[in-house]
């Protein structure tokens, strides 16, 4: 059995999916789709901007979903149908460049739903008031009691269970500086505050989870063709009201990202393909379960390796 998976903040690079556009039709055509959805030329930023700019919240989601369906669009045009995989998966904003592989929302819809959550999500709390941080060598439920205890009444929360060994932590700043001392002290390998304009996935997101509630309600969202393994919950869903609700949680709610990887395995799932930028999930994959197989797709070398044993 095989799942799609499909890549969070983070993996964006200028010229990602330009390859692709310029093999493939239907790749360029997603770029083109999304140009007109936002009225703006963000294709170009992708292409030959300036990563400051690209790596800004409100710009980085659609570009991001952007080079995902992209390279979708290359695999169905090597003849890799979504229906290849039993099983689909994103991580935070990934999530939504899944649910539009599986047909459940539209590529247009889709980009201005991430434009929508970027800004909400950068609006929520001012510059400087969050932080998040990223801690390698402790477990999940370790780092969870340390950010409770950081936290003397601020918020402060385990945010993206990424691996075994890799936890983000998110929510006011001076409380994540207080995880990344006692995390040290409990024996963390490393504990270093991340790059990121906001905190993510933490209880300081409330502002943005109301938006996207509002959005989300006003937007058509079909049964995707395979199942979504949803962040929040960790297990598959299809039906539109329970991932729209899944959706508006997520904002707030941690990326469980290494029991996702799990409940695929058990299920039976042996093959992962990470469509898009970068081949950081096939990181996490290998990290979480060495029998599973990751495998990058996110340029055309990688479209046709991957249509070739998706084929065969």
């Amino acid at each position: 059995m095989r799942a799609f998976v499909f890549p969070g903040q983070g993996a964006q690079t200028i010229g990602m999916g330009k390859a692709l556009a310029d093999t493939y039709p239907a790749a360029k055509a997603v770029f083109d789709e999304v140009d007109d959805a936002l009225g703006e030329n963000l294709s170009g930023m992708i292409w030959e901007g300036d990563i400051a700019d690209l790596t800004l919240t409100a710009n980085a989601q659609p570009a991001l979903m952007a080079t995902s369906l992209a390279a979708m669009r290359a695999l169905e045009a090597e003849g890799v149908e979504i229906t290849a995989a039993q099983f689909v998966a994103g991580h935070s904003l990934g999530e939504y460049s899944a649910l539009a592989a599986a047909g459940a929302f539209s590529v247009a819809d889709t980009a201005r739903l991430l434009r929508l959550r970027g800004t909400a999500m950068q609006e929520a709390v001012p510059v400087g008031v969050g932080a998040m941080a990223a801690i390698l060598g402790l477990d999940f439920e370790t780092v969870a009691e340390i950010a409770a205890e950081a936290a003397q009444g601020e918020v402060c929360q385990a945010a993206n269970d990424n691996d075994p060994a890799q936890v983000v932590v998110s929510g006011h700043k001076v409380a994540v500086e207080r995880v990344t001392v006692l995390a040290k002290e409990k024996g963390a390998k490393r504990a270093l505050l991340l790059p990121v304009s906001a905190p993510f996935h933490c209880a300081l997101m409330a502002p943005a989870a109301e938006k996207m509630a509002q959005a989300l309600a006003e937007v058509q969202l079909n049964a995707p063709a395979v199942p979504l393994v949803a962040n929040v919950i960790a297990s598959s869903a299809t039906d539109p009201g329970s991932i729209r609700a899944l959706l508006v949680d997520q904002v707030t709610g941690s990326v469980r990202w290494r029991e996702s990887v799990g409940y695929m395995a058990a299920q039976g799932v042996t093959e992962i393909f990470e469509i898009g930028a970068g081949k950081a999930l096939c990181g996490m994959v290998k990290r979480i379960d060495r029998s599973l197989t990751a495998t990058a797709v996110g340029t055309p070398e990688n479209v046709v390796a991957a249509a070739t044993a998706l084929n065969t």
